[in-house]
């Protein structure tokens, strides 16, 4: 157990040479960092460790998907189809209507009462459809309800995530919460006013052409620069917002317009939309509101176009964002906000650093008057630890809260551990009469197992936390993992190099420990 191969001391070495040296930017003030990253290599480490909302301040926001609308909006959408397909296959409806997440369809026929039950299941297989006498029944049941749920959800957070990082927000934190809720976290942003106006939006982009005849088929949306007054148009939209590729912000005539590019199946039907309608208006819908209804003048083809209003360039600049990001696929609501300050977050920074340094200064004092030279060596390998989880996490650019910090504090009692229980072992051994080589490998090999069992089953709780935890929790859970690795590496590699080294110069017959 003391016998070391070349690689294997290269390997520790190199090891607490980059723990060291990835870990110093967590050391120096921002200017110095700023300094070293224009100056230094790409390659060399300027990477620190990310406050999170509690140690830098910021905006806290808890939102909530109305799932409902998108289910509302998809049986909706499967009765449309339902209707549609019937009539082509020639099958008649004497009354329909919708039910809470379904509908029902009445057949003037009941002996076609298979074949429509065939033809609705083909649209959509997640919904459960029965046939009873005349009557077809639809129904969304749980299963189909909560997959519809989850991939909301998901839709949600990926639009939030993109709407977030365009404003320019360094590290946000965004997740799921429950079945219908996302915890949107912004570190250092003291007003989060844009970025909730930016949210609040669902961004559904849809050109409808303006109807002057009065259908039936029609809808009406209040118009933008037409206070108290509502346009009509047709219903079925001739383009919508997932055929748009790009949307930037631009000047026409001096005037903040937006700057809109369509994809190849947007371009031809736009074009041809246009082509057919030269002359007559069309209205731009944006959330329920016309935005625009500019005329056609001539056949709009190649793909892009504009939209003009009466639009101040921050309204512009907000558009453009929206829509590149995409629609969301259901109305957010904020149900819970809370600020931050900056002097909360430097003030936790502050009692965690200290806390830190003196439970690091007192368990070094304590290993070293206890174990004598032997102490000292454990208080160096505790030091490049400490480096090594903080140059882990400056690697994984991770974000660092209060109860991280609580995790590298546990750490570094814990980090000394497993060389309390080698000394003890040694101490046995010395004794039962065993020479100093015998009584350190026998340390060592004695105290093995049980070193492993305790950190594995600390390393388990910390699995099962972050598995079923969330926010702070999953971070103490974090440092908490990366602490026992590191302490493993520390205690049983880094420490026993420096005790086989300093046996194997000095050559001691006896040891005091």
């Amino acid at each position: 157990m003391i016998h070391f191969s070349r690689w294997k001391i290269f390997l520790i070495v190199a090891v607490s040479v980059w723990a060291v040296l990835f870990a110093m930017p967590n050391f120096v003030n921002e200017n110095t960092r700023s300094y070293l990253e224009n100056s230094l290599p790409s390659w060399m480490p300027h990477n620190s460790i990310n406050l999170g909302l509690d140690l830098q301040g910021g905006s806290h926001l808890l939102l909530d998907v109305d799932v409902d609308v998108v289910v509302k909006e998809q049986v909706e959408g499967f009765f449309d189809e339902a209707k549609k397909d019937l009539r082509k296959a020639s099958i008649h409806v004497t009354r329909k209507g919708l039910r809470e997440n379904g509908f029902f369809m009445i057949l003037k026929d009941p002996s076609q009462g298979d074949e429509a039950k065939d033809i609705v299941r083909k649209i959509d297989d997640r919904a459960f459809v029965t046939v009873k006498k005349d009557t077809i029944n639809v129904i969304f049941e749980s299963a189909a309800l909560k997959k519809i749920e989850d991939q909301t959800l998901a839709q949600s957070i990926e639009i939030v995530r993109r709407r977030v990082d365009e404003t320019g927000t360094s590290e946000p934190v965004i997740q799921r919460q429950g079945d219908r809720r996302i915890v949107l976290q912004l570190p250092g942003l003291d007003d989060p006013q844009r970025v909730k106006d930016l949210l609040g939006k669902t961004a559904k982009l849809t050109f409808h052409l303006v109807d002057f005849d009065g259908g039936l088929d029609t809808v009406s949306f209040p118009n933008k620069d037409m206070a108290g007054n509502k346009t009509a148009v047709k219903r079925r939209p001739i383009l919508t917002g997932d055929m748009l590729t790009n949307a930037q912000p631009a000047f026409q005539d001096g005037m903040p317009v937006v700057s809109f590019r369509l994809n190849g199946v947007g371009a031809k039907r736009f074009c041809d939309v246009t082509r057919k309608n030269s002359g007559k208006p069309f209205a731009i819908v944006l959330d329920k509101k016309i935005v625009s209804a500019p005329r056609i003048n001539e056949p709009i083809c190649g793909g892009a176009a504009i939209i003009t209003g009466n639009f101040t360039v921050q309204e512009t600049s907000d558009m453009s964002l929206l829509l590149r990001a995409g629609a969301l696929p259901a109305p957010l609501a904020i149900v819970e906000e809370r600020t931050v300050g900056p002097s909360l977050g430097r003030d936790s920074v502050r009692a965690g650093a200290i806390a830190g340094l003196l439970a690091l200064l007192f368990i070094l004092f304590y290993m070293m008057v206890s174990y004598g030279l032997f102490g000292v060596f454990a208080a160096f390998a505790l030091t490049i630890n400490m480096a090594l989880v903080f140059a882990v996490l400056s690697s994984l650019q991770a974000t660092l809260t209060l109860p991280g910090i609580g995790g590298i504090i546990l750490t570094i009692g814990m980090a000394v551990d497993a060389n309390v229980l080698i000394f003890e072992r040694i101490r046995e051994e010395l004794r039962s009469g065993r020479s100093v080589i015998s009584a350190v490998d026998l340390g060592y090999k004695q105290a093995m197992s049980t070193i492993i069992d305790a950190n594995m089953t600390t390393l388990i709780a910390a699995l099962f936390l972050y598995s079923f935890g969330s926010g702070p929790v999953r971070g103490f859970a974090v440092t908490l993992t990366i602490g026992i690795l590191t302490s493993l590496f520390s205690a049983i590699m880094l420490t026993r190099l420096l005790v086989a080294t300093w046996i194997k110069k000095r050559k001691p017959q006896t040891l005091i420990i």
